[in-house]
């Protein structure tokens, strides 16, 4: 695709970065869970502390998927690693090879950050994301199960 761009976000890229957010809330249809707006994304991407990272892919000039990251641990491996916390391309760009982009920068930014790992999570019902995924080379980890724990919760358990 000579017309593709997978760049870093920069911070004039904010709103256009949430509005794709929001595009993927509506597709795993979870819009009513973000309660965030793009100047809080902006501080974290941009801030002190910075905590998250972005890439955005821009199509003929038009912004059309991201992926947001920031760095975990291996104890194990004694190594950083990377999680990638969200990647999305908007569906009418799909199957143009926008999401192998995206994630093939993310892994080249693992490796010059000599990073041990690359991670993330799927939906279970989201089957062509999980066959994409293993067609790049993942593991689905079968036997791991994701804790959260948030809102009042959190707060609980802190105090």
């Amino acid at each position: 695709m000579t017309n593709l761009i997978i760049r870093d976000a920069e911070a004039s890229d904010s709103h256009t970065l949430f509005g794709l957010i929001q595009g993927l809330a509506e597709y795993e249809k979870l819009s009513a869970a973000v309660i965030g707006n793009a100047e809080a994304l902006k501080e974290h991407l941009f801030g002190s502390p910075k905590y998250v990272d972005a890439i955005l892919a821009e199509f003929q000039g038009k912004a059309v998927g991201f992926a947001i990251f920031f760095h975990n641990y291996s104890t194990f491996l004694t190594k950083p690693g990377i999680y990638l916390e969200d990647i999305f391309v908007s569906p009418e760009y799909r199957r143009q090879g926008i999401g192998k982009a995206l994630l093939m920068r993310v892994a080249q930014i693992a490796v010059e950050r000599d990073c041990g790992r690359l991670e993330w999570s799927v939906l279970d019902w989201n089957i062509s994301a999980q066959t994409f995924y293993r067609n790049m080379g993942a593991d689905i980890l079968e036997d791991w199960r994701i804790c959260r724990v948030n809102g009042d919760n959190l707060i609980k358990l802190a105090n």
